[in-house]
Parts: structure tokens; C-alpha cells; sequence
């Protein structure tokens, strides 16, 4: 789906000075993968998550999506209908007056014909669990629900890749869970492709696979289970690690026998029962 060879990326400042964010990334995304990307800030997540729809080329290397060239302008246009951006304040997205005119601009803008444009707001509303408010005001929204509502304007182009850019940053903790329940209902029910930006290792756990970026640099990547595993190591990148897998190094110092695969309150509490 998506093919990173090599990437650099380099950022001038208004004195003319620079610094490079990404500095060799090689990395690929498969289709129906659920992907999160973790990293202290300024670590350049975001600046990698950018390259993925064209929003910044890369100054050296590549990134191949579906394999057309970001770099050719031709392809600009396919490309940010193949890859759909959720950014962490939905205030931004946000765009019209109610909720269904709001995830209609997208289709509208793309030209598509009104009958299939409700159908499309229809369809990404049902997939977010947002239907019963697609006449509501979006400023009258919290911010889970306007989050969701900023996806289904993203699903409504009909993308094959959902790239979320920190996008549960600025919510509380129920629209948080609001907002990742819709992303993995999104990826395990659609087969939609999706990369997660965040800094909540709690998400990431969420994923299949969890990149780690480390001053420019792809540091590490693995399933959750083997990159959380590696408390010591996550620490010295100024990372957390799951609560559970904390409180399973706790236990398991005082004496505790439990497994390794340990990231959700669901698998230590069948932990903790079959210890005993």
C-alpha cells in the first residue's frame, strides 16, 4: 500500500538555518494493516505521517503509494484520494453548519453526483455510530463526537488508507475511547488500512504493528507484545509503556509468575486468575 525507501526530509527555518527531521527512513504498510507510530516529540512522526499523502516530499528517497511516486505532480491528486488525513484538532476539519453538510463537502468537492453523495454520507456516519446526529450543529458536538464526525468526512472520499495524526490529543478520556473504538471497528471490520500517530501507548497497543521513531530514525518495530516488552529499552527513548505491562513488571518482581503478552486490563486479569 504504502512504500518509504530511504527518506529524508530536511526543514529550513525563516534565519536559514535547517535541521533534518527524518534522516534515512525505509519502511512499508500492507494492506488492512493497522499500524501505530510512536515517539518522543520531535522525533518526526508527523513529519513522516505528511509524507504518506503528499503533504511534504521527501528531499531524498521515496514514498510509494500504491505504487505512485509523491514526488510526480501528476499523482498528487490520486494520492490524497488514496490517503485520507485526520489531523488532532477536528475543530479544523470542521467546515459547515450541520454534521451531514459537513461530511458531504469532501464528495462534493470531488464531484460527485448528489444521489451518491448522500448515500456516501449515509454509509461513513453508520460507520463512526454517528448517524443520529447528522442534523446536529458540529460546535454543539464533544470533542469524541467531533472527531468522529471529522473521520466519516475523511471516510466519505472513499480512501484506502486512514492516516490519524495524534487524533485523541486534545479529548478526554471518554471521547479517547470513543475514537479509537470507531479506528479499530474501522480496520477490523472495513479491512480499512490504517496509521495511527500517537503518543498514548495504551493506542498503540491497539495495533497490529508499532513503529518507533527515535530522533529522525526508525529505532524499532514489532507487534505491541515485542516492542512493550522492552521496557529498558522504551525508557531510555523517553517512552512510556501500557499501564498493564507496568503493573506486570511490578508483579512479576514481587515474585508474581505471569506471561509477557500482557497490554490489555482483559489479558491481566485472565493472567492473574490462571496464576492462582
Amino acid at each position: 500500500m504504502i512504500s518509504v525507501k530511504n527518506l529524508k526530509h530536511r526543514f529550513r527555518t525563516s534565519q536559514g538555518e535547517s535541521f533534518e527531521a527524518l534522516k534515512g527512513i525505509s519502511l512499508k504498510i500492507e494492506p488492512g494493516e493497522f499500524v501505530a507510530i510512536v515517539g518522543h516529540n520531535g522525533s518526526g512522526k508527523s513529519t513522516l505521517a505528511k509524507h504518506f499523502n503528499a503533504l511534504l516530499l521527501p528531499d531524498s528517497g521515496s514514498v510509494f503509494v500504491q505504487n505512485m511516486d509523491t514526488r510526480e505532480a501528476a499523482n498528487l491528486w490520486s494520492i490524497r484520494q488514496k490517503v485520507g488525513m485526520v489531523f488532532q484538532n477536528p475543530d479544523n476539519q470542521l467546515v459547515a453548519t450541520t454534521v451531514e453538510e459537513d461530511v458531504a463537502f469532501g464528495p462534493e468537492n470531488l464531484g460527485m453526483e448528489p444521489s451518491e453523495i448522500r448515500q456516501v454520507v449515509n454509509e461513513s456516519l453508520a460507520s463512526v455510530g454517528m448517524s443520529e446526529f447528522k442534523t446536529r450543529a458540529p460546535h454543539l458536538l464533544s470533542g469524541g463526537q467531533k472527531q468522529r464526525v471529522a473521520i466519516a468526512g475523511v471516510l466519505a472520499m472513499r480512501p484506502d488508507v486512514l492516516v490519524l495524526d495524534e487524533p485523541t490529543a486534545m479529548l478526554d478520556p471518554i471521547g479517547r475511547r470513543e475514537v479509537m473504538e470507531t479506528v479499530v471497528k474501522l480496520n477490523q471490520e472495513i479491512g480499512l488500512t490504517v496509521i495511527l500517530i500517537t503518543h498514548f501507548m495504551e493506542e498503540a497497543a491497539l495495533a497490529s504493528r508499532v513503529l518507533v521513531l527515535e530522533n529522525g530514525l526508525l529505532a524499532l518495530e514489532g507487534t505491541p507484545y515485542d516492542i512493550f516488552a522492552q521496557v529498558e529499552t522504551l525508557k531510555a527513548l523517553h517512552l512510556d509503556v501500557p499501564p498493564m505491562m507496568e503493573l506486570r513488571n511490578l508483579l512479576v518482581a514481587g515474585g508474581l509468575k505471569l506471561p509477557r503478552n500482557i497490554l490489555t486490563v482483559e489479558e491481566m486479569v485472565v493472567a492473574l486468575c490462571q496464576s492462582f
